[in-house]
């Protein structure tokens, strides 16, 4: 079975977590990793408490707040698994040499946004290794 959520269903899980977490409710450890990284992100909360329905087109020139801290969510999700293989340790490399975890996370990102969409430009699957490669001349 897939599963998948469109873009409303994801916004809304973002919101509820959120609103969850600021409420000192119960959540589950996906939520508690929602709620951390909407946490590290305070130019973001706004976005995820208002519209859902807001456009953040390239077009629009909008940074999109959700495709943010959804690279954020699989950066750390590829840390803690160390899949692909190698990337814990590049993580710990570059957050070590620049003193601040979030930044590293934030270099990383760019990365990856650069691997996934040049994978989706070919068609093809992420390449793992130019991916790491990048990671490392960070």
């Amino acid at each position: 079975m897939i599963f998948r959520q469109d873009r409303g269903e994801l916004r809304q899980m973002y919101a509820s977590a959120w609103q969850t977490y600021r409420d000192k409710g119960a959540l589950s450890p996906l939520e508690m990793q929602i709620a951390q990284v909407i946490e590290d992100h305070p130019e973001y909360h706004e976005a995820v408490m208002g519209d859902l329905e807001q456009d953040f087109s390239v077009e629009g020139g909008k940074t999109n707040p959700f495709l943010h801290m959804g690279l954020h969510l699989g950066v750390r999700e590829q840390v803690a698994t160390n899949r692909p293989s190698g990337i814990s340790s590049a993580f710990q490399s570059l957050a070590a040499r620049i003193g601040d975890p979030h930044i590293a996370e934030h270099r990383m990102i760019d990365c990856l946004a650069e691997t996934l969409w040049e994978a989706q430009r070919q068609n093809q699957p992420p390449d793992e290794e130019i991916y790491l490669e990048r990671l490392r001349q960070l």
